[in-house]
């Protein structure tokens, strides 16, 4: 709660994109009253957890945040994610993403398990990037799901089918963070959020 961020120019740097996408984000985060701005001070974090909100009588962030704005957030981080922790995963938490892929792939129809081991996949890649601000966006991000909508939405349509095909592409981005293929591995996040994104439209 309202600490400092870094300057645009600063997070740029360390993220390795352009300052208009660092903006764009920090909108984002703004509009859902995640962070402050400060003319001359910088941006704050005014985030509270969902039960800070409960306890307040405050509305949870989980019913704020609709099915486009937690794809949105997805598509801002998860990219940066994937490409920072394909350049700096250690062997240890390569060793620990294989065993919960191998995990997964033993799922046959249970979608609890798969978002739970999804979700462990996805922070274990986000603390391994080795940012602090990622990792704790990625944790409100997965609270949220969890809070909203995205298990309803998935139970759905995360077939039998669907479950083994997503089970194969995790293979291929494990095999992609080992062989440090950042192209590879980015491609498969981007593939992941359009599925997503199309399933989500016919829920509309």
């Amino acid at each position: 709660m309202d600490t400092r961020l870094p300057s645009e120019r600063a997070l740029a740097t360390e993220l390795g994109v352009s300052r208009n996408s660092v903006r764009e984000a920090l909108d984002h985060l703004t509009a859902r009253e995640l962070i402050i701005r400060r003319p001359g001070s910088g941006s704050f974090v005014k985030y509270r957890s969902v039960e800070d909100l409960k306890d307040s009588g405050s509305r949870p962030l989980a019913d704020q945040t609709g099915p486009l704005d937690h794809l949105v957030m997805r598509g801002i981080l998860e990219p940066e994610i994937v490409r920072l922790s394909v350049m700096n995963m250690t062997n240890k938490e390569l060793n620990t993403v294989s065993s919960l892929v191998t995990e997964m792939e033993k799922i046959r129809s249970d979608v609890s398990a798969f978002m739970q081991l999804e979700e462990k996949i996805f922070m274990c890649m986000a603390e391994s990037t080795r940012n602090p601000l990622i990792a704790e966006s990625y944790k409100m991000v997965i609270e949220v799901s969890r809070e909203g909508f995205r298990k309803a939405h998935l139970r759905r349509h995360l077939t039998p089918e669907r479950i083994l095909d997503y089970q194969q592409r995790y293979n291929k981005l494990c095999n992609a963070l080992i062989s440090r293929d950042i192209e590879t591995a980015v491609e498969f996040v981007k593939l992941q959020l359009v599925e997503e994104q199309k399933l989500l439209t016919r829920d509309l």
